[in-house]
């Protein structure tokens, strides 16, 4: 009996624990799936405010009015989503398409607008806050309670969409989309340090901390999580962002006066200098102690001694000064054999420097890893540019293209040369002759125009004036119209001097009547112009609204419907038939 009695204490203790370690682990997953928010993404725009005597609806992607222009402000926080926040005499209420009224349960429902976020949505895309005895929370678009209203403030935290900076009494904190708290409510200030990479966004950029002291403020940090990596008690503090590394934090801080380098929590240079600053070149630390500099590495190690007058970085070599002279040290510390006249820049081809000589005027040349010289130092200027191409600038300014080997691949007659973003084409021009030229990756003029302008569309290139249209794909092959615009039923053709709309197949179903004519837009209406007015034709072919808009502040009207697109303040847009 006693053996038995044993045994089952034994399973009892055992079923404790499993339990206890169960409700861990919900628990865990519970906080884990709070902290996890998704950011909306708007796959297509569904609606749009609609402004008419001064007065805004909504309407749909169609041009149909779906709100009547009867509010003195609509802001819409979800093109996508049918919900709709309309003011009159400052009062918001929440509108359905429907025109119903929702979220009745709330009051003073209102979107969240963002803060330095790369977008052209205005408002968080998921959440609304509402007001209750000067309280704020949060509520979802189904009208579902995210957040009491618990706080005297909610706004967006700017770089960090998704989430929010929260005030009670006279203290900030940060939470989630979904409500969960993210940073307690425990600061005077809180800031993002807006670390940056292309692959993650700003999702690792962590957060600078304040509290008020006798003092003045003293500045904390932490990392992206939440989680406290250094205390509030520096008098300043700045991430180094340039160093591109989401599992390490370097931080300059300074304690009274004094500047330090943190990184994550642990001090690799204590705080006992004048200032310091940071070059992402070489990747090192300039320091200052009185009036004397040196440099440190990422370690925090001194490489070169606290003993120079001035310390100057061009390139990958860095050039310490005092009373006996120069002398060069590279990134390392150690001394370079080389003239201290000359610098070296890297380029984004590790086979290629540019070397400039800075002794009888500054000339630029090229040379390879070895330091063998592939182009002498004798051009104003040297930029790479891609592949063994390199952008130079001769003695009279003008910019042109030349090889490894220094042949001529474009003439240096240019006024201005760059390499179209995301493309391996080369836009030039020549300022008297107002003319735009456009170069291959082979270094073959593709195309020439006066006073054009070049857009980039989503995998193509558009280059246009008053009386001319060309498309090229990245590649620099020249396309048409129907290949660039291949989900259109009708395109833009010219006959003489008159504009018209024919079919795939060439068929004329648009007479060549129109002065100016642009190619159909996503929702399915294009832009033309007759005696120096505007106005739309829908993809049948027929005029939804005749040219009688005096628009004349848009190279290009933006039609939906009857309706022509108006940006305003803040990159904000309305539509509108009124003739401004």
């Amino acid at each position: 009996m006693k053996k038995r009695n044993i045994i089952i204490l034994i399973l009892v203790v055992l079923l404790v624990v499993a339990l206890i370690v169960g409700a861990c682990f919900v628990y865990k997953n519970v906080l884990e799936n709070q902290q996890e928010y998704e950011i909306a993404k708007i796959e297509q725009y569904n609606y749009f405010c609609l402004k008419q005597n001064d007065l805004y609806g909504v309407m749909d992607k169609k041009g149909n009015t779906i709100i009547s222009p009867e509010y003195e402000e609509i802001k819409i926080p979800n093109p996508e989503k049918g919900i709709f926040i309309c003011y009159k005499a400052e009062q918001p209420q929440a509108l359905n398409e429907k025109g119903e009224q929702i979220l009745t349960g709330y009051n003073k429902v209102e979107p969240i607008r963002l803060k330095n976020i790369s977008s052209d949505l205005m408002y968080e895309k998921s959440v609304l806050k509402y007001e209750k005895d000067g309280k704020y929370g949060l509520v979802d678009f189904e009208g579902k309670q995210i957040t009491k209203p618990d706080y005297d403030e909610i706004e967006t935290l700017p770089y960090k969409e998704g989430e929010l900076l929260v005030k009670q009494n006279d203290k900030y904190g940060v939470i989630n989309i979904k409500g969960k708290s993210l940073i307690d409510i425990q600061y005077d200030q809180i800031s993002v340090d807006e670390y940056y990479t292309e692959e993650n966004d700003y999702q690792y950029a962590g957060y600078i901390v304040s509290i008020t002291t006798d003092e003045g403020y003293r500045y904390g940090y932490l990392d992206y999580k939440g989680n406290k990596i250094l205390d509030t008690q520096y008098n300043e503090m700045e991430r180094i962002t340039q160093l591109q590394d989401d599992n390490n934090k370097y931080l300059i801080c300074a304690k009274n006066g004094q500047y330090g380098v943190a990184k994550n929590e642990n001090l690799i240079i204590e705080n006992e200098y004048q200032s310091i600053q940071y070059d992402s070149t070489n990747q090192v630390f300039i320091l200052e102690k009185s009036k004397q500099y040196g440099v440190a590495n990422l370690e925090g190690k001194l490489i070169i001694p606290l003993q120079y007058s001035q310390i100057d970085i061009t390139g990958i070599y860095l050039y310490a000064k005092n009373e006996q002279g120069v002398t060069v040290y590279d990134k390392n510390g150690t001394q370079a054999s080389i003239d201290s006249n000359i610098s070296i820049l890297k380029t984004e081809n590790e086979k290629y420097q540019i070397e400039i000589n800075n002794q009888d005027g500054t000339k630029y040349g090229v040379i390879n890893q070895d330091g063998k010289t592939l182009i002498e130092q004798k051009y104003n200027y040297i930029e790479y540019l891609y592949d063994n191409y390199f952008i130079i600038s001769n003695e009279n300014g003008k910019l042109g293209v030349v090889d490894e080997k220094d042949n001529e691949k474009i003439e240096a007659i240019y006024d201005s040369m760059q390499k179209i973003q995301d493309t391996d084409l080369i836009q030039t021009t020549l300022s008297e002759a107002k003319t735009t030229q456009i170069y291959s990756k082979n270094m073959q003029k593709i195309c020439e125009m006066q006073d054009a302008t070049i857009e980039k569309l989503n995998n193509n290139i558009k280059i246009y004036n008053e009386n001319e249209i060309k498309y090229f794909d990245l590649e620099g092959k020249e396309l048409s119209n129907t290949q660039v615009y291949a989900n259109n039923k009708l395109f833009v053709k010219k006959e003489g001097d008159k504009y018209g709309f024919v079919d795939k197949s060439g068929n004329v179903v648009v007479d060549y009547k129109y002065d100016k004519a642009y190619e159909f837009n996503i929702y399915g209406f294009a832009a033309v112009q007759k005696d120096g007015k505007w106005g739309a034709i829908d993809e049948q072919g027929q005029e939804v609204v005749g040219p009688i808009y005096e628009i004349q502040e848009q190279e290009e009207p933006f039609f939906i419907g009857k309706y022509y697109q108006v940006v305003y303040g803040f990159g904000e847009i309305y539509y509108t038939d009124a003739n401004l």
